[in-house]
């Protein structure tokens, strides 16, 4: 399990011995998953279920006999039982449900991205950490085993330097709550590149194309320039035959390709070109050897990431590094999408901050 590093207590009164009381506001798509995920947390009780379609909370209520059902998240914020609200709504609508959480003086988990924009973000960072409550965002893949599996190997050195990072995010369907595929699929991958290269890019660019909804990107290609010299490109598309989620790693001296759902989800290339000549002007050779598969856990990443979230409240964390990745990635998303509505334009990013807190040794351990 990924552990908070920080070591910034939640305020001055005794974090709850008891069941942390938490609140799932939000049926839809992925509201169901964390409603089973925290009904099966023998350390969370679900108090309240919320969500503005009664025919859902029926549904659920079933499944849930001890929760209360609401349509109105007023109730939920009245009820000093519960410790946490977990949100599962629409992306728009994420900034003002979270503010009033904290306001309310409550834990708040937040479906990707955690808002619309750099500067909500930031204002539901500050307001988080100056009511001392956690800010968790729903980047599930940083807890996933193949990617922490990726971790380790960039962190151990079995890769060598990091030259570059190509990965493809399809499928097939449009996500109409989100703003666009960049918003949409965009925040799974800079997540994941921000937990693994410990480093904010310093300039995005973004090209694609709105071939369904007209100003809605469906189809973009986003490039990444960091200050170490990595450069990365993601495709992410609504309109693939088939869905894939894969990333190729190049470094000096092994590749590494990881694949989410695949049989072989992280294989290990040992190849590379090396170029035998001290002035730089011979002919390169091919360097070929074994590929590698290594096993790997079969952990459910959502369950270990609200495990995460709970035990935090339990035990009187804040979860700074990740409330500062969520931040990170709400500022790529938002300069790749400028790029894109400026045809590609190079955006830079002031990154210092956040490259001084994504640093090794100020984050989530890799396991």
């Amino acid at each position: 399990m990924l552990q908070p590093t920080v070591a910034l207590m939640l305020d001055d009164a005794t974090p709850p011995a008891r069941q942390v009381g938490v609140a799932v506001v939000g049926l839809g798509n992925w509201g169901p998953n964390l409603l089973r995920v925290l009904g099966d947390n023998f350390d969370a009780q679900v108090r309240w279920i919320c969500d503005l379609d009664s025919s859902r909370l029926a549904k659920y209520r079933r499944r849930h006999p001890n929760a209360r059902v609401t349509t109105r998240i007023d109730r939920i914020l009245a009820d000093p039982s519960v410790d946490a609200v977990v949100l599962a709504t629409s992306a728009r609508t994420h900034y003002d449900l979270a503010t009033r959480v904290l306001e309310a003086g409550k834990h708040v988990y937040v479906e990707t991205p955690l808002a619309m924009s750099a500067e909500l973000a930031d204002d539901i960072a500050i307001l988080g950490r100056a009511r001392r409550r956690i800010v968790m965002c729903g980047h599930t893949f940083l807890y996933s085993p193949p990617v922490g599996a990726v971790k380790r190997m960039i962190e151990a050195g079995t890769l060598g330097d990091i030259y570059s990072i190509s990965s493809s995010r399809l499928n097939l369907g449009l996500n109409i709550r989100a703003a666009s595929v960049i918003w949409d699929l965009g925040p799974h991958d800079f997540s994941i590149l921000l937990y693994w290269l410990s480093e904010a890019p310093i300039s995005v660019r973004a090209v694609g194309r709105d071939s369904v909804l007209e100003g809605v990107a469906d189809v973009a290609f986003v490039t990444m320039n960091f200050a170490s010299g990595i450069v990365v490109n993601i495709e992410l598309s609504w309109l693939a035959p088939s869905t894939l989620s894969r990333t190729v790693v190049v470094g000096s001296e092994r590749m590494v390709v990881y694949e989410d759902g695949g049989q072989e989800p992280v294989r290990l290339f040992d190849c590379g070109v090396i170029d035998h000549s001290p002035a730089g002007h011979g002919h390169p050779t091919v360097r070929t050897g074994d590929i590698v598969s290594p096993s790997i856990e079969s952990d459910e990443p959502l369950e270990s990431q609200l495990s995460d979230f709970v035990q935090a409240i339990r035990s009187g964390y804040l979860m700074e590094y990740q409330t500062t990745l969520a931040r990170t990635v709400v500022r790529i998303a938002q300069a790749a999408d400028e790029s894109f509505r400026l045809g590609g334009a190079e955006v830079w990013l002031s990154g210092e901050e956040e490259a001084g807190r994504l640093a090794p040794g100020r984050g989530l351990a890799a396991v």
